[in-house]
């Protein structure tokens, strides 16, 4: 890539809490945020109904409004608001609040696969349900995609590049390469790298039901089992730099981005196909040299249906080969539940923690081994001491948009 690129900040905001290292905490502890929760569509709806879900408490965001003196949460969707949150703690973390580094030379880009989806259904039960010709008057920016790459550009002083991914369960993974990208070539010294996403709301929930992707109580990735996935709302952020600006600054140095694979199935909206995951697997494996590595710590999209899961353990064999079963398996989405745009952001940043621990977090709610999903290692039980160095996230959306990303800590 020409260009070393370190991680230098890491944000989080999930169900497991409103920080990297609470989130850390949790999924290390074996901890679930994933229960029950009613979705009421209101007077004009359906009538409620409980989901399993995992959802950020109200009021995440008031460190970042004392912090700042700045109040967000009418100006900003949910979405915007995690993402705003979490990019703050990664700045912070990176020493960069305040820096005059975030000028021209800084990019943000996040992912968001629907935007502002909560504001979106307020907006609809005022115009259609109550009748009333008039919606709120920040509607419009409060449901753009862009919205948390503008807030965070606003709040922080950001001229570079600026601009969001959408592309499903891949959007942040999209993010975090195109950022990279950004330092590699040389237009971006630092990016604000992540992605977010608050649409367990109840029309969006009714919209997941209907194609039958829910799980009836909870994510069980890779057991036999498994029923579907778990919808959570969340996000994190990365801060990617060039290795040597981050070095002359004297900054913390929390890891390192390698590269990635990214590949289209263009098979099919919602099943996978193994040509395109291992594909994207291959690519990362490759762009990294990670072929022979002796122990990689594989963070699998894992959301607990039956199709992802049993393709994604043929697409590690597929890679590995009979090397495979030395590659411990995580699926932290038994623990979050699927933040959609915002699940690979999560995801990185639970994994460089892991590295940098040396523990391997548990896939949780796992109760019978499947032999589709042989073949493959997969972390069960309790948190399993690594000797990792590296790391695979991966990303694999509807519609057959593969990412995989490759980690060092």
């Amino acid at each position: 890539m020409g260009r070393r690129i370190a991680i230098t900040g890491l944000g989080a905001v999930s169900a497991l809490g409103t920080t990297a290292a609470a989130n850390w905490d949790a999924a290390r502890e074996g901890r679930s945020a994933i229960g029950p929760h009613l979705f009421d569509g209101g007077q004009h709806g359906p009538e409620p109904v409980s989901l399993p879900a995992a959802l950020t408490p109200d009021g995440f965001q008031a460190a970042f409004e004392a912090k700042h003196g700045r109040k967000v949460s009418g100006l900003l969707d949910r979405f915007a608001l995690i993402a705003l949150c979490a990019a703050a703690e990664a700045l912070e973390a990176a020493d960069l609040l305040d820096s005059p580094v975030l000028d021209q030379r800084t990019a943000v880009v996040l992912g968001h696969g629907q935007g502002g989806q909560e504001t979106l259904e307020k907006s609809y039960e005022r115009f259609f349900g109550l009748k009333s010709p008039r919606v709120h008057p920040a509607t419009v920016p409060k449901i753009m995609v862009s919205g948390g790459v503008s807030a965070v550009a606003m709040q922080f002083g950001v001229h570079g590049p600026v601009f969001a991914t959408s592309s499903a369960c891949a959007s942040s993974a999209h993010a975090i390469v195109q950022g990279a990208g950004l330092i590699a070539s040389g237009q971006a010294d630092v990016a604000v790298v992540g992605g977010s996403e608050a649409i367990a709301t109840p029309g969006c929930m009714s919209g997941w039901q209907a194609i039958q992707a829910l799980a009836g109580e909870t994510c069980r990735p890779f057991s036999r089992d498994r029923d579907g996935m778990v919808m959570g709302d969340g996000g994190a952020a990365l801060i990617l730099e060039d290795m040597r600006h981050a070095e002359a600054r004297g900054a913390p140095i929390l890891g390192e981005y390698l590269g990635a694979g990214m590949t289209s199935d263009a098979f099919h909206l919602t099943q996978p196909s193994l040509a395109g995951t291992s594909g994207a697997m291959r690519q990362a494996v490759a762009a990294a040299g990670l072929a022979e590595a002796e122990e990689v710590l594989i963070s699998a999209h894992g959301t607990g249906t039956p199709l992802n899961d049993k393709n994604e353990a043929a697409s590690i064999r597929a890679v590995f080969g009979e090397r495979a079963t030395r590659h411990p398996v995580i699926a932290t989405k038994s623990a979050h539940g699927h933040l959609i745009g915002g699940s690979a952001a999560l995801q990185a940043v639970i994994a460089l923690q892991a590295l940098k621990a040396g523990l391997a977090p548990p896939v949780l709610n796992y109760n019978t081994p499947d032999p589709e999903c042989d073949g493959v290692d997969v972390v069960v039980g309790q948190v399993r001491p690594i000797g990792a160095r590296h790391a695979l996230v991966n990303a694999f959306a509807f519609g057959g948009l593969n990412v995989s990303m490759a980690f060092a800590a």
